[in-house]
């Protein structure tokens, strides 16, 4: 094939699962015909990356050439612009999610009851606040 007749894509690379080995998404917008609705199309090609310079996230060219395996008839032209991509799994942001703090439960437990004054007031005046212990030595007489 002429080297003026192969095709160039630009696309988005969205995983590198072996060595030498990217898979670049391309996606565009085509209108149905009917319902006059945008439809987003994707075509992902594997990629030949014989150096490795491919990570997630980055826009990259490719060309067109002879088969290199079953799957992979692209190879990267260039690197265009570099993305940074956080690599966070799924999991991860779950139990990051669920925090625990006693802090807001004070500032409820003031509003609800605005006659029994801030918190920390008993401290102010002089009196011991009650303990768990007192309170268990109190029961037992």
């Amino acid at each position: 094939m002429a080297k003026s007749m192969r095709k160039v894509r630009i696309g988005s690379v969205v995983r590198t699962p072996r060595g030498q080995t990217a898979v670049v998404e391309m996606v565009w917008k085509q209108r149905n015909r009917l319902y006059r609705k945008q439809v987003r199309r994707v075509a992902r090609f594997h990629v030949h990356d014989a150096f490795n310079q491919c990570r997630l996230g980055d826009l990259v060219r490719i060309e067109e050439t002879r088969p290199i395996s079953k799957t992979k008839r692209w190879r990267l032209m260039e690197i265009l612009d570099r993305r940074q991509v956080a690599e966070v799994r799924a999991i991860d942001l779950e139990s990051d999610a669920v925090v625990v703090t006693d802090e807001p439960e004070a500032v409820d437990e003031a509003v609800a009851d605005p006659e029994a004054g801030e918190p920390g007031e008993d401290e102010a005046e002089g009196q011991e606040p009650a303990t768990d212990s007192q309170e268990t030595e109190d029961s037992e007489e």
